[in-house]
């Protein structure tokens, strides 16, 4: 996918008419046909997208609770395509994690979802449109009270974590070891 302001040239296979409305309106600035998507058709559009190691792998999401599901189920696919079962379980958790923060707590208007793998690791990148660098909260958490918990969760069950600033947001990512076929 091109930079947070670059348009991107690349194509959905399968998606027709729709996929290509979406990435000219949000690579354009507009973002009414992306929120106008459901799930459904969200993954439908970048079915494959996240696959395809030798691409950029980036898709942008609408920031509402409803893509949750959606970068969850996008991530598994990805993980299974590339036979990194061992970590279908902490990706999907730790995905989720991330998108509900960045939904929670960014303001923006969508997201990005970046998934790579490079020699021994696996790294998933939710980016979104905030520079405000998330913190991890130390204290216990009231049991009545279910947030406040994400980046322990994170922290816990990564390998690595972080956050980097970008031109024009953050990205805040995980990353797991992966054992490489000898």
């Amino acid at each position: 996918m091109a930079g947070w302001g670059e348009t991107d040239q690349s194509s959905v296979p399968g998606a027709g008419a729709v996929a290509e409305a979406a990435w000219i309106d949000v690579q354009g600035g507009g973002l009414s046909a992306l929120e106008r998507l459901t799930s459904e058709e969200l993954e439908e559009m970048y079915s494959g997208r996240l696959c395809d190691q030798s691409a950029p792998n980036e898709v942008r999401l609408p920031s509402r609770p409803e893509s949750g599901p959606v970068a969850r189920r996008l991530v598994l696919a990805v993980l299974e395509s590339w036979e990194l079962h061992q970590h279908l379980e902490s990706g999907e958790l730790l995905t989720s994690e991330l998108v509900a923060n960045a939904v929670r707590h960014a303001a923006g208007r969508t997201i990005g979802l970046h998934v790579s793998r490079k020699p021994g690791w696996l790294r998933i990148e939710v980016r979104d449109s905030s520079r405000a660098l998330p913190c991890m909260i130390l204290a216990e958490a009231k049991p009545v009270n279910e947030r406040g918990r994400g980046l322990r969760i994170v922290d816990d069950l990564a390998d690595r974590w972080g956050a980097d600033l970008l031109p024009r947001g953050k990205g805040v990512w995980f990353e797991l070891k992966v054992r490489e076929r000898g």
